[in-house]
């Protein structure tokens, strides 16, 4: 290996992370800009998630007028994802999930 390859990384080698599962859920929100409803499904996903050892809860969308928006959570297994989150969206009031986008593998980040 020369001077430079081990100076910036080259020759190094790549590794791949596995690709993950991502589980994506459209809701119809309150109608309001008041977001604390959404944090705290938010906080009893993550619980759940933590729990089940299933993946984790990455963030939200939602839109300016507080209408919709979409919940984005990532694993090993989108099926193993849902089933531990189903009970708690169904269990929601303020946030109704309107429907389960999609299921879809995440392309894989590069490590070096």
């Amino acid at each position: 290996m020369h001077l430079f390859d081990k100076l910036f990384g080259l020759g190094a080698p790549i590794k791949a992370k596995a690709p993950e599962h991502a589980v994506v859920v459209k809701f119809d929100y309150i109608g309001s800009t008041d977001l604390q409803p959404l944090f705290d499904l938010e906080h009893l996903l993550e619980e759940a998630l933590l729990a089940a050892s299933a993946g984790e809860l990455d963030g939200n969308e939602v839109a300016v007028d507080g209408s919709d928006g979409f919940l984005f959570m990532y694993g090993p297994d989108a099926d193993r994802l849902f089933q531990v989150i189903k009970p708690v969206l169904g269990a929601e009031r303020q946030c109704a999930p309107a429907a389960l986008v999609g299921r879809f593998w995440a392309a894989p980040q590069l490590h070096r």
